[in-house]
This record gives C-alpha cells, sequence and structure tokens, in this order.
C-alpha cells in the first residue's frame, strides 16, 4: 500500500533555486532511461551507477520511478551499485497497456521485473521494494532463488487482514486526501485517470481478503532463500506491526529494522539513513 507524500517545495531566494537547478541537471545527466519489451509489453525502466551489485527498486501502488524513487536513484553508491528503477505495467511511463488487477497480478508483476533485468543483462541482482513493490519482490525471490542476491522490503506484507480492508476503503475516495497526496499522482495519470485506477487498485488488493487467511504470498515465504532485510516505519499507518512481525518469522535468516518516526514513505522522508541502512545491508 503506497501512500504518495511527495511535497513540493517552494524556494525562497535565486540562489536556493540555482543549486536545485544545478542538482537536478547533474541528477538528469547520470540517469539513463529508456523502454524495454518485456512480455509483450514496453515496460519503462531507469538505470543509474556502474558498480558491479546490481539493484532493481520496485515501486508501490500506481508507483513509477518518478514517484517513488528519487533519492535512491539520486544517492544511492554509484561506484559500488548499478541501480535500476522500473515502472511496472500500466503505472508511469509503462503505458498502454492501461493496468487491471487479475488475481495474478503480483505474479505478473514479478515476472515483468525478473525478465527486465534478465533482458538488460543482469544474472544476479538484489530487490529493493516498497508497499506493493515489496510483495513483488517477495514472489520474486521465492520464484527465482537462484537469480536474487538480497532482498529489501518495507511498507509489505504477505496477507490482508480484516483491519487492512478497513484502511484501504478509508482512503479508496481520494477527494477526500490532501492536494499534496495527490498531486505526484495527478501529475502523472491526470485527476480522472487516477481516482479510477485508485479505486481499480482497492478492490484489487482487497480480491485477497477471499483467500484461505488472506494470502497473498505466504505460501511462498518459506522459498525465499536470499539474505533479506525487513524495515518498518512504527509510524506507518497503513502497515500494522503485526505484517513485518510475519515476514521475519516466515522468512529464514531475515532480519527486522524498526525506525520509531518512519511512516509507510520513510524512504523518503529519511532518505540518508534509509539509503545507508541499505548500501550496508547489501554490501554485507
Amino acid at each position: 500500500m503506497a501512500l504518495f507524500l511527495l511535497g513540493g517545495r517552494g524556494f525562497k531566494c535565486t540562489n536556493g533555486l540555482w543549486r536545485a537547478m544545478t542538482a537536478a541537471q547533474s541528477y538528469c545527466s547520470s540517469v539513463a532511461s529508456g523502454r524495454q519489451p518485456v512480455n509483450g509489453v514496453d515496460l519503462y525502466y531507469e538505470q543509474t551507477g556502474r558498480g558491479k551489485h546490481a539493484v532493481l527498486l520496485l515501486p508501490g501502488a500506481l508507483g513509477s520511478t518518478k514517484t517513488d524513487f528519487s533519492p535512491q536513484l539520486k544517492s544511492l553508491n554509484k561506484e559500488r551499485f548499478t541501480v535500476v528503477g522500473w515502472d511496472p505495467r500500466g503505472y508511469g511511463q509503462s503505458r498502454p497497456p492501461d493496468r487491471d488487477f487479475p488475481p495474478d497480478f503480483f505474479e505478473r508483476d514479478a515476472k515483468d521485473a525478473v525478465d527486465l533485468m534478465k533482458a538488460l543483462g543482469f544474472g544476479r541482482f538484489s530487490l529493493l521494494g516498497w508497499s506493493d513493490g515489496g510483495i513483488t519482490a517477495l514472489v520474486a525471490a521465492a520464484r527465482n532463488p537462484n537469480l536474487i542476491n538480497k532482498m529489501v522490503v518495507w511498507g509489505s506484507n504477505a496477507f490482508i487482514s480484516q483491519h487492512d480492508c478497513k484502511l484501504y476503503d478509508e482512503v479508496r475516495d481520494v477527494s477526500k486526501w490532501s492536494a499534496r497526496m495527490r498531486h505526484p499522482m495527478e501529475e502523472v495519470y491526470g485527476a480522472q485517470v487516477f481516482a479510477k485506477l485508485w479505486e481499480a487498485w482497492v478492490d484489487g488488493i482487497a480480491q485477497f481478503a477471499h483467500r484461505p487467511e488472506g494470502s497473498i504470498c505466504m505460501e511462498l515465504l518459506p522459498l525465499i532463500s536470499c539474505p533479506t532485510l525487513i524495515i518498518h516505519g512504527e509510524k506507518d499507518p497503513m502497515v500494522p506491526s503485526f505484517h513485518p512481525q510475519y515476514l521475519l518469522k516466515h522468512i529464514k535468516g531475515s532480519r527486522l529494522h524498526l525506525m520509531p518516526e518512519g511512516k509507510h514513505n520513510l524512504h523518503l522522508r529519511y532518505a540518508d539513513e534509509f539509503n545507508k541502512l541499505v548500501e550496508d545491508f547489501l554490501e554485507e
């Protein structure tokens, strides 16, 4: 579940604006982008860095490289890592097709993600998955143990509870969101398409509540063999603490790191702390 909290920031002086423009130009010049045909869809991706350790960033619901991972694409160590961000099919710049949510949409995203990395020439790679992207990462790691080096997930869950369904229903109507929360997604999709797509996502995720135990991928967790770091923001309003605890219990050898002030977007709000935590884990 991704809540998009990327607010704009005003500049008070010409010097501040100039520094921001210079940083943006530096960022753009160091990131390559393109579209790669994968499983019948042209998937948009961005790639930066030249390190031997390849890392794939998996965005949250309706998310994209633009909305979800700017601090990671900008600041993860480019000497040690090659970082790839992507827009899953039907999201961001991977349109067409229109996004839909069949019962296997997480499996479909996981296959697309792995096949994209293969198409880009990466034999082994690590996964950084936020929210829905974390669920996709869990599926990908379980299905492809020989390809995944390490995995970091946050804001993610392996099942849907009735409590979760209530939380999702409370945010179904995007007109009740603050303008700051709506703005990034409305920039990508337009207001009407965003509202319609978000409702479709709420219905799509809620369908898992009808499965035994509300499972999304519970049965796959014992198949995960890569070193796994679970990060949880203790003030996350959308992912109760029983979800990371369940992942910790059922993913062999995993570890849990708690961020006391972290909310759902902890990798954006506390980007420096998050990036260092991830880099240290990936380099162990």
